[in-house]
């Protein structure tokens, strides 16, 4: 259901916003990049009506927590989640907690008072109701509001990054693929794209703001298109490029069966697009990838590798895997090894197949025996542990420009400053010891020599000069 709320004049959202002057506001974030992006817009728009970010839930007035539906792990935190939150309801009874997002758009109004805690839902394409929602329930009310968009893309939205200096831009929302294991297009709705002059007045204006890396994010970045312009996403990633040719450029997700030779060369002609494609499998078996709806073939998928290393011999290559997809059977599953090892990514993300409600897929039944899935799972990760292990090997005595994040996680755990972390174009971190008498800070690009390497990680030591 969707409650129907006046629409507030100019006047009025500036009285508004000065009663909710030092209002607190804390988001969690779970799930993709794109839900990251999601919360920066979500954060926007209530910066925009008084409302101050906090990155602690102790002293919020707002606390929203930004879901993800992909697999039943992610809606199992959720819940957990808020049996935590209950002792921030218990401490302020005018605290408001609310529930955005993929779970939110899926579950609807079965979260609304979930463990008498969640005061709204909103799903992905009504962020810029939740000003008004936020009112309602600090007046006693409950709200629900997930009504997906055909044309809703917040392009006018500035969204608010707090940190770091890498950021995400959202190019197109939705998906029309309809993978058979996907809730995608059921919970952010169709696929549209925002016009790529917008896009690239953000990308320039995030260098102009600090920003040294940015990254273009879409459900399916390959079949963005300006219908107005007629531009394609190759066209919009050499407009990018061009506009901030210092500023490091990303995107994520990629479709194989969209992914052109027009976009592999635009790729290749730009020195600040990095060498690094996200290119999800999920199967190695063609049965499998037909019953998922995935409209390529084992063969198509090995030709766009092909073609990508042709004009980026160096480019690095990660994918998703789902293991114990319906009647996966062990052959269908050493196809996958013998795709993997004919490949050899750089890295991967592998999960147990997880039946979700209202896709295909939940109808097929979920077949395969857990146990099947654990060891399956365990067989690829071990054996992709190795590919990258050997492939980071033979990066060893090679010199990479490496964009200084910071502190490394083992140094921030044990509160030193010694050893500090960053990021090559390759999308992979290094570790190198820090000194204070070092002229770099973080969001310099620097050079460092790697001298030895693990499966996840590169290590070396800063070149001079």
């Amino acid at each position: 259901m969707n409650i129907e709320l006046p629409i507030l004049t100019s006047e009025q959202e500036t009285e508004v916003a000065e009663q909710q002057l030092n209002r607190k506001l804390y988001v969690e974030t779970y799930g993709c990049q794109m839900n990251v992006n999601d919360t920066e817009i979500v954060q926007g728009v209530m910066h925009k009506h008084g409302y101050d970010v906090t990155d602690t839930p102790d002293n919020a007035d707002v606390i929203l927590l930004n879901t993800c539906a992909i697999r039943d792990n992610a809606e199992k935190k959720i819940h957990e989640r808020l049996n935590h939150l209950k002792y921030y309801k218990k401490r302020n009874k005018d605290l408001v907690v609310g529930i955005l997002g993929c779970m939110a758009e899926r579950l609807r109004g079965d979260l609304l008072g979930e463990k008498n805690l969640v005061d709204l839902v909103v799903g992905p394409d009504e962020y810029r109701r939740v000003p008004e929602l936020v009112e309602n329930a600090l007046g006693g009310g409950q709200g629900v509001a997930v009504k997906l968009s055909r044309v809703e893309t917040y392009d006018d939205i500035i969204p608010l990054r707090t940190e770091g200096i890498s950021s995400w831009v959202s190019i197109m929302r939705g998906c029309d693929k309809f993978c058979t294991f996907c809730v995608v297009p059921f919970t952010r709705g169709r696929e549209r794209s925002r016009g790529m002059q917008s896009i690239v007045d953000e990308v320039k204006y995030l260098w102009d703001s600090g920003f040294k890396e940015t990254t273009l994010l879409g459900q399916n970045v390959n079949s963005y298109r300006d219908e107005e312009g007629g531009y394609d996403f190759a066209d919009l990633l050499d407009a990018c490029a061009k506009a901030a040719p210092q500023l490091r450029i990303r995107y994520t997700t990629s479709h194989p069966y969209d992914m052109s030779d027009k976009l592999i060369e635009t790729m290749a002609m730009h020195k600040n697009i990095c060498e690094y494609i996200h290119l999800p499998v999920q199967s190695g078996s063609d049965r499998i990838l037909k019953l998922m709806n995935r409209h390529y073939s084992v063969e198509h998928y090995i030709e766009r590798i092909a073609k990508i290393k042709e004009y980026m011999p160096n480019c690095a290559l990660s994918t998703d895997i789902i293991v114990g997809f319906c009647t996966e059977t062990e052959e269908d599953h050493t196809m996958t090894m013998q795709l993997m090892r004919e490949v050899r990514y750089d890295g991967a993300y592998m999960f147990n197949y997880s039946p979700r409600e209202n896709t295909k897929a939940w109808k097929m039944g979920d077949d395969v025996p857990d146990e099947v899935k654990t060891r399956r799972l365990n067989e690829i990760i071990e054996q992709q542990t190795k590919i990258a292990a050997e492939i980071n090997k033979t990066e060893e005595g090679k010199t990479f420009e490496v964009l200084v994040e910071g502190p490394s996680k083992s140094s921030t755990k044990n509160n030193s400053n010694d050893q500090w972390r960053g990021r090559t174009d390759h999308n992979k971190i290094v570790v190198f010891p820090h000194s204070e008498s070092v002229s770099y800070v973080v969001g310099d690009t620097i050079n460092v020599r790697v001298n030895r390497s693990t499966s996840a990680t590169l290590f070396g030591d800063v070149v001079a000069g």
